[in-house]
């Protein structure tokens, strides 16, 4: 091999790694986990009320290694994506009426910008909660929406870990796709996962 390929075949990739899914999927949890591997920071906070993130969150030169990739990852955390927004989920947390109604109203503005910033996405992860049926309209429509733009993305199921968890629905459900299945919180499955996400960022241009 001459210098000039060794140093194209060495030379670091930027990727805007996107986290995609419904509410309490894990993204943020999966965000993290990448972020403390490979930059020893953390991309946001984790709730179990709804929606907790609402806004966009990044973490950016995360230097990744995986499967000889070299990558260079901006961590892109999306807000919960979901077909609808009821304030009184909130309260049942122990929110008072007003400051459910706003933040319903942050989630909602939430959602539509996680949908139109999948332009600036380059690989994405799709976090599927794998104690749930998979066939629901917020995974389809996050799918429909990937492939609409031709961006390359895995399926996630996450929380593997539990129980009542079946990672293998999920990859019947989704079998035409890339499927990688993870406990975010216990690392369960994440070198694999590290290993797809390098072979789908060597295909991007």
């Amino acid at each position: 091999m001459s210098w000039k390929l060794w140093l194209k075949s060495n030379k670091t990739k930027k990727i805007n790694l996107g986290f995609y899914g419904e509410v309490n999927a894990g993204k943020t949890t999966l965000a993290n986990k990448i972020g403390m591997d490979w930059a020893s920071q953390e991309v946001g906070e984790v709730s179990e009320i709804p929606h907790e993130t609402r806004e966009i969150q990044k973490l950016e030169k995360v230097k990744f290694v995986a499967e000889g990739t070299n990558l260079d990852l901006t961590l892109i955390d999306m807000p919960g994506v979901a077909t609808s927004v009821n304030p009184k989920d909130f309260i049942k947390f122990g929110l008072s009426p007003n400051e459910a109604l706003q933040r319903a109203k942050e989630a909602t503005r939430g959602i539509v910008e996680a949908i139109k910033y999948l332009e600036n996405v380059d690989v994405a992860l799709v976090v599927v909660d794998a104690t749930k049926h998979p066939f629901d309209q917020v995974n389809f429509t996050i799918i429909g929406n990937l492939e609409a733009q031709n961006k390359p993305f895995i399926i996630v199921p996450n929380k593997v870990d539990l129980p009542d968890s079946d990672a293998g629905l999920v990859k019947e459900a989704f079998s035409d796709y890339h499927v990688s299945p993870i406990s975010a919180l216990q690392g369960e499955g994440i070198y694999d996962l590290y290993n797809m996400i390098a072979s789908l960022a060597r295909k991007v241009r």
